[in-house]
């Protein structure tokens, strides 16, 4: 088994820890992981891009264009920013909720909703998870990346089962955030199951 994700979000979103909570669970199955990430002006709301590579034979940590079985997209623009890196058969999960880029605060235009059409269009797997939604039931806006996990893993997309991504987070965080972040998982799980796959 040999699966590469590629996880596109902003600073402050989680990305990075979303990448390590992937790594981590493979490890613990005894494969082998790989991770690497690009960060441009992250705590400024700039782009942070992920790459995790599982298997039981892996030499890079950079996942080369159109070789990505999946793409977790903490924010539609960067999902799309980030198409090229998919297989032509490969999956998006992607949270609905848009960022204001500071580019759209120096006169530039965004449009969230324009994103999420061109992911309609060029993506055959492409999973919508309304991850405002999630946040507000879990009482945190801190766990989008937690439940994007959840997503991916309930549509069968990571090759981990939700006991296994369960364990690292009771490794990998404070205790006092462990109960929430299960409910994210679970939240995502289940938006993932009974959600929009096209």
């Amino acid at each position: 088994m040999t699966i590469n994700c590629m996880l596109a979000g902003v600073g402050g979103q989680g990305t990075v820890l979303a990448s390590k909570l992937i790594a981590q669970s493979a490890m613990n199955r005894g494969l082998n992981a790989r991770t690497a990430e690009t960060i441009g002006m992250a705590q400024r709301g700039g782009c942070v891009v992920s790459h995790v590579r599982i298997g039981e034979e892996i030499h890079s940590p950079m996942i080369p264009l159109g070789k990505a079985d999946v793409i977790l997209g903490f924010e539609p623009a960067e999902a799309v920013r980030c198409l090229p890196y998919l297989k032509p058969d490969g999956a998006v999960v992607v949270s609905q909720k848009a960022i204001r880029p500071v580019t759209a605060s120096l006169g530039g235009h965004y449009d969230g909703d324009e994103m999420l059409d061109y992911l309609k269009q060029h993506v055959n797997h492409l999973i919508l998870v309304d991850g405002g939604a999630i946040c507000k039931q879990c009482g945190s806006a801190k766990v989008l990346n937690v439940a994007l996990l959840g997503a991916a893993c309930g549509a069968g997309l990571l090759g981990l089962s939700k006991e296994q991504l369960e364990e690292t987070i009771h490794q990998r965080l404070p205790q006092r955030f462990v109960e929430l972040n299960i409910k994210a998982l679970h939240a995502g799980i289940a938006a993932a199951q009974g959600g929009t796959d096209r």
